[in-house]
């Protein structure tokens, strides 16, 4: 199964029974899938990167509370959105938490509404940063399939140099640079010079000034 075809899934963190009980509640009422961890250890266990949907994840948790949590998922490059909940909140765990990436922070007790809300936006900042993460990998694979003069081009090209100019940098007929260029906007299904900049800088393409 693709990612494209997993339906996105509220992972529930939280030691307290009763909280994951009535999120899970919560979000069955909402048709939303839910699958509940009773600690962050629990959690990394079963994770999957490749599955969409974002975190209720609380703060304050016995072993591995939830802001280590989140540095782990740092560390392993994950994307999924978390929102911090805790019934300890304060400004600076607050701010801490945002500044580990965090989407959102919400302290106990919180509205079934406000935690809808912040559900339906991180699932919606999951579904566009794994759109991003899937178009860059199809990038890189156009990109591995240019000849290295092809990639010599290309560079030249995303710095707005004529034909012409990068006929004289790299020493062959603009007639040759002509047949490179169209060779490299097929292969990389680019339409514009606007279309194949932009890709190049999603892939993080390192682009030399020569």
């Amino acid at each position: 199964m693709s990612t494209g075809e997993l339906v996105p899934t509220v992972f529930v963190v939280d030691d307290d029974e009763a909280v994951r009980s009535s999120l899970r509640l919560l979000l069955k009422s909402l048709r939303i899938p839910a699958v509940t961890h009773g600690s962050a250890a629990e959690f990394l266990a079963h994770y999957d990167p490749g599955q969409p949907g974002c975190i209720i994840l609380d703060v304050r948790m016995p072993g591995m509370n939830g802001l280590e949590l989140q540095d782990e998922l740092n560390r392993r490059g994950a994307v999924i959105p978390v929102i911090f909940i805790t019934g300890h909140g304060d400004v600076p765990m607050a701010v801490e938490a945002m500044q580990h990436g965090a989407i959102d922070f919400l302290q106990k007790p919180f509205s079934d509404k406000d935690l809808t809300e912040r559900i339906e936006r991180a699932l919606a900042i999951d579904f566009s940063n794994r759109a991003v993460l899937g178009e860059k990998d199809q990038i890189c694979v156009r990109l591995a399939a240019l000849t290295p003069r092809e990639r010599e081009v290309l560079q030249l090209v995303a710095l707005g140099k004529a034909n012409k100019v990068i006929s004289g940098d790299l020493g062959i007929s603009q007639r040759t640079v002509e047949i490179h260029r169209a060779h490299l906007m097929e292969k990389m299904g680019a339409n514009s010079l606007a279309q194949l900049v932009r890709m190049t800088m999603i892939a993080g393409m390192r682009i030399s000034t020569y």
